[in-house]
C-alpha cells in the first residue's frame, strides 16, 4: 500500500510540474525542435558509454544534442569536445538516510521525478527524447510527460530491465519489484520507437510486453583498438606512479632507460620492448554490483596460484579490475586478505582515454557480469573484443550472441573452470601463446562493424521517418 502511494505521488508531482512549466512557456508555439535530441540518462553519464556513443553518432549527422544526467565521473573526451553536444548536468539530491528503507525509496523516486522533468522541460525543444532504461523508474513516465509537452518523439534504450536488476537486491516477489515490472510495462508502450541490445530481448519485449523494438547490438567505438607498444609503455609508466604492479620487479644500476613490469625503453634510442620475463595482464571492469559475483574470479586467481606452487611452468599475474560501485569496498576486503606470492590484484578508476588503452595492452579480459534478465549482453566484452583482447566469460542465458566458445573465447560456469582455463591460456607465457594467439588472430580477421556504422544502419533511419 505505502509503495502504490508513492507511485501516485510521483504523479501527482510529475503533473504538478508539467502545469507549472505550461504555464510558464504558455507563449512558445507547438513547432520547432528540428534537429534537436535530447539523449537523457538517469545515472552517471561517463559510466553509461552507449549514450554517450548515440549523442557522438548524433552530433556526427548535424544534430544538437543535450546529453543529460548526473556527472559523477568524466565523460570522454570526444563528448566533452564535441561542439554539438552540452552537458546538461543534474545534481544528486539524493541524500536522506533517515526512516524506513520503503520510505526513502518513495522519497527518492518523488524528487527525482521533479528533478528530471524540471530539467527536460528547460532545455531548447528537442524532437526526440532518447532515455537510457534501466532505470525506468521513475523515468520513463517522465520523459514520456516531457514529450507530451514538447511534442516530441520518445525512443527508449532497452540495456535491461530495471525491475529485474531490482530483484537482485529485493527478490522478484517483492512489492517494490512488482510496480516497477508494472510500471516499466506500461509506460514503455507509450513510447514512439524502441531499441534493445539483442534478438532475445526484442523478443521479450514483443511477447511479453506488446513492444516492438529494434535491435542495436552494442559496438565499439573506433577508439577501442590494440594499443601500440609506445603508448603501452607510457600507460604503464603512468600507471605505476600509482600503482605497485605496474612498477618493474628488479632494477638495474647499469640500465639508463625506463622499465615497466612489462616494458623497458632504451635511453639511447627510445626504443620500446617487451620485458622478457614479464607478466601476464589480466583485466575486467566491473560497476562493482550484484549482478557480477568477483569472489568467482578470486576463487579461480587461488587455484592459479596453487598451479604454480605444484610446479606448472605459469607467468605471475597482474589482475586489473577497474570500475566504480556500491560493493567496491566489499571486495576490496576480500583482495585484501589474499597472499598471494604470484598474483598481484589493483582496482584502479581510469580516466576515459586510459581504459581503451590498457584494453588494447592486456593479454586476456575476464568478464563475470550475469544478466539479472538473462536478456542483455556486457558492453566490456563488446569493447575487448574490438581490441582484439582474448575473452573469458561467465555463461547466461543469451551470451551466445556475443561470445563464441572456443572460436573468439571462452565460457566458464564456475571458478575452477576458470581457473583451468587460465591454466591452459597462460601455459609457457609469453614464449608460447597457443590458444590466446589463435584467439587473437581471429578476434583480428573478423573485421566487426564498428558503432558508427551499425549506428547509421539501425537508429539514423528511425529519426528521418518524421522529418
Amino acid at each position: 500500500m505505502a509503495a502504490g502511494s508513492g507511485v501516485l505521488v510521483v504523479s501527482l508531482a510529475a503533473v504538478v510540474v508539467l502545469l507549472a512549466a505550461w504555464l510558464w512557456r504558455r507563449r512558445r508555439t507547438a513547432a520547432g525542435g528540428a534537429g534537436r535530441v535530447c539523449v537523457a540518462v538517469l545515472g552517471d553519464l561517463g559510466r553509461s558509454p552507449r549514450m554517450q556513443y548515440h549523442a557522438l553518432s548524433l552530433a556526427r549527422h548535424g544534430r544538437d544534442v543535450a546529453l543529460l544526467g548526473y556527472l559523477q565521473s568524466r565523460p570522454h573526451g570526444d563528448v566533452l569536445r564535441n561542439g554539438r553536444i552540452r552537458l546538461v548536468p543534474m545534481t544528486d539530491l539524493w541524500g536522506l538516510r533517515v526512516g524506513p528503507k520503503l520510505f526513502q525509496y518513495v522519497v527518492k523516486v518523488v524528487v527525482q521525478a521533479v528533478q528530471l522533468l524540471y530539467t527536460m522541460l528547460k532545455i531548447d525543444q528537442p524532437s526526440y527524447i532518447l532515455l537510457q532504461n534501466p532505470p525506468g523508474l521513475p523515468a520513463i513516465g517522465v520523459a514520456w510527460l516531457a514529450c507530451l509537452f514538447w511534442r516530441s518523439k520518445l525512443i527508449i534504450d532497452w540495456h535491461n530491465y530495471g525491475y529485474t536488476v531490482m530483484s537482485l537486491s529485493h527478490g522478484r516477489n517483492h512489492p517494490l519489484v512488482q510496480i516497477a515490472k508494472w510500471y516499466e510495462k506500461l509506460f514503455g508502450r507509450l513510447s514512439d520507437y524502441n531499441l534493445c541490445v539483442t534478438n532475445a530481448m526484442k523478443e521479450d519485449l514483443w511477447v511479453n510486453c506488446n513492444i516492438k523494438a529494434v535491435t542495436l547490438y552494442d559496438k565499439p567505438a573506433a577508439y577501442f583498438k590494440e594499443t601500440p607498444l609506445e603508448l603501452q609503455h607510457r600507460l604503464y609508466m603512468k600507471l605505476a606512479e600509482d600503482y605497485e604492479p605496474f612498477k618493474p620487479r628488479t632494477e638495474s644500476v647499469s640500465w639508463s632507460g625506463e622499465k615497466s613490469a612489462f616494458t623497458e625503453m632504451d635511453g639511447s634510442n627510445g626504443h620500446v620492448k617487451k620485458s622478457r620475463a614479464r607478466p601476464a595482464l589480466l583485466i575486467s571492469s566491473t560497476s562493482w554490483t550484484e549482478d557480477e559475483d568477483f569472489s568467482v574470479l578470486l576463487k579461480a586467481l587461488e587455484g592459479y596460484e596453487q598451479y604454480i606452487n605444484e610446479g606448472v611452468k605459469l607467468p605471475p599475474l597482474v589482475c586489473v579490475i577497474t570500475g566504480k560501485g556500491p560493493l567496491k569496498d566489499y571486495y576490496n576486503g576480500l583482495i585484501n586478505k589474499l597472499h598471494f606470492k604470484h598474483i598481484q590484484i589493483c582496482t584502479p578508476w581510469l580516466e576515459a582515454e586510459d581504459y581503451p588503452l590498457l584494453l588494447g595492452s592486456a593479454d586476456l579480459g575476464v568478464c563475470l557480469h550475469k544478466s539479472s534478465s538473462g536478456l542483455d549482453l556486457p558492453m566490456k566484452v563488446v569493447d575487448m573484443f574490438g581490441c582484439c583482447l582474448p575473452v573469458c566469460a561467465i555463461h547466461f542465458e543469451c551470451l551466445h550472441e556475443l561470445v563464441k566458445h572456443n572460436e573468439n573465447g571462452l565460457i566458464f560456469r564456475d571458478s575452477d573452470e576458470l581457473a583451468e582455463q587460465l591454466k591452459m591460456l597462460f601455459l609457457e607465457f609469453p614464449v608460447l601463446e597457443g590458444k590466446l594467439h589463435s584467439f587473437r588472430k581471429k578476434l583480428r580477421a573478423c573485421k566487426q562493424l564498428r558503432w558508427d556504422e551499425s549506428w547509421d544502419q539501425t537508429v539514423l533511419p528511425l529519426l528521418g521517418q518524421n522529418e
